[in-house]
């Protein structure tokens, strides 16, 4: 029982890493799978196989090298230069997303909770620190409660989904993107997210003494990731072409079904903006560990503080810069991750 509690651990913190609040909002599904049509159930079929190929490979390539961060990891895929570097604008960009995703976090108190945004910022900031001085258990504790109230929501939107009169869009849908296009969008999202998700799935890979944990919460989080994409799909796909106007299209399937959905779906979107405002700061803060060797509790705090500080003006503008740059960056990295060679999943 506690090996399958281990298991499950894994693949929750893996799906609540991967799965951020672009996914819960919708506007993820919509920009790489749904607008391209009927394909997209096919091309959501090949991010699930690499979600599931690359995420235990990535677990198990940080078991055998013991890394401490993702920079380990970079320097072992790309050599000690070239992956100083590439770790260097990971972690600009990890300072980015962290600070965008504190603002959302203050958003969604002002917007839907009716409560000052600066609240906001302060609840999160605070139960933030409380729980990463706890280290990676508290992380994998978060994601375990966070990413079964996100299935849940998921399940209710298909369910919801399954009697409209779009039902059959996921399979009939036309498009008039190209097929480069459409074929190279799942490597692209598979890419990005596996790139910004090594913050955690690195040390978490690391710290496991089980290689068998790590191969079997491997499968079953990017099994997880790619039924949450096939589901937000077709309940997406049942309001198409319409939905595509919505700025959060998944807020959109919910209204008129009551009071409890709506506050269930606006606690999911708070859910996965404070999971991956806890995997980034992590991540951030281990490597910082390394490259200062400052405390990784002094590090903590000065993040957070700064992330702070930058929320108050936005970070919106930076972000959009540096996406495209990251995303090239992704494809390079996840190249060489499929060059190298899988490690025995026999434990230590």
């Amino acid at each position: 029982m506690r090996r399958w509690g281990s298991i499950l651990q894994v693949s929750f913190t893996y799906v609540g890493t991967v799965v951020g609040a672009g996914f819960a909002t919708g506007q993820e599904i919509l920009q790489f799978f749904t607008r391209y049509g009927w394909m997209a159930t096919l091309t959501i079929g090949i991010a699930s196989v690499l979600f599931v190929w690359l995420g235990i490979k990535l677990m198990l390539l940080a078991n055998v090298a013991g890394a401490k961060s993702y920079e380990d990891l970079n320097k072992l895929l790309f050599g000690e230069r070239i992956g100083s570097l590439i770790s260097l604008f990971t972690l600009i960009s990890l300072f980015g997303v962290s600070t965008v995703m504190l603002a959302g976090a203050g958003s969604v108190f002002s917007e839907h909770l009716n409560l000052p945004y600066q609240a906001g910022l302060a609840v999160t900031l605070l139960l933030s620190y409380v729980l990463l001085i706890k280290g990676m258990n508290a992380i994998m504790t978060v994601n375990s409660i966070v990413v079964p109230l996100m299935m849940i929501f998921s399940c209710i939107v298909v369910w919801n989904a399954v009697n409209s009169p779009g039902s059959a869009n996921w399979l009939l849908l036309e498009t008039g993107y190209s097929l480069q296009r459409i074929w190279f969008a799942p490597f692209l999202y598979v890419a990005f997210n596996l790139t910004m998700a090594q913050a955690v799935l690195v040390p978490l890979g690391a710290q496991i003494d089980d290689r068998s944990v790590l191969f079997w919460g491997g499968l079953w989080g990017g099994v997880g990731i790619g039924l949450m994409l096939i589901a937000g799909h077709f309940a997406l796909s049942a309001q198409m072409p319409g939905i595509m106007n919505y700025d959060i299209p998944m807020g959109q399937l919910v209204l008129g079904l009551g009071s409890l959905l709506p506050l269930l779906f606006v606690l999911v979107i708070y859910g996965e903006i404070f999971t991956t405002l806890l995997a980034d700061v992590y991540g951030l803060s281990l490597q910082l560990e390394q490259r200062t060797r400052l405390s990784y509790k002094t590090i903590v705090p000065v993040v957070l503080l700064l992330s702070y500080g930058i929320s108050q003006i936005g970070f919106k503008a930076l972000i959009s810069s540096l996406y495209p740059l990251l995303g090239m960056l992704s494809m390079a990295w996840m190249v060489m991750m499929m060059w190298r060679r899988t490690p025995s999943i026999r434990p230590n």
